[in-house]
């Protein structure tokens, strides 16, 4: 059965949970950026996104995108796996000696981006949500 609060939210419920694991993504890199032979790491958002909407719409209509679980530990595998399927190692635009891929500029910028995006679905989540209260309340 479609949860009526996530259909109400839109693509913004599923976004902001792959925003948040992107933005972990690239702290991590920030994080191990002298480490030698670390390897940058990062999310391939829009297909994150597409398969996070088509799981969502097709469990609404035990279509395709429908999780088939033959055991009850199934389901707790795909949800502790995350966005790990969509995760890929990013290419070092100029690699170091030490075998590292992380360039802190490129990732300092990327996470400026990655949270500015983070804050704009979170916006379109509180209007969501102020909207509601404003029904609720008849205010």
């Amino acid at each position: 059965m479609l949860n009526p609060i996530s259909s109400y939210m839109g693509v913004h419920a599923d976004a902001l949970p792959l925003r948040e694991q992107r933005m972990k993504l690239i702290a991590s890199n920030l994080a191990n950026a002298d480490t030698p032979g670390y390897k940058a790491q990062d999310l391939d958002f829009n297909t994150a996104l597409d398969a996070a909407t088509r799981a969502r719409v097709g469990s609404r209509a035990g279509g395709p995108g429908a999780p088939a679980a033959t055991h009850e530990a199934h389901i707790q595998d795909a949800i502790s796996t995350g966005a790990a399927p969509f995760q890929y190692t990013r290419q070092a635009s100029q690699p170091s000696l030490d075998g590292n891929t992380v360039d802190p500029d490129v990732e300092r910028a990327a996470y400026g981006r990655a949270a500015l995006e983070y804050r704009a679905s979170l916006s379109f989540v509180e209007s969501k949500v102020r909207t509601l209260l404003t029904a609720i309340t008849g205010q």
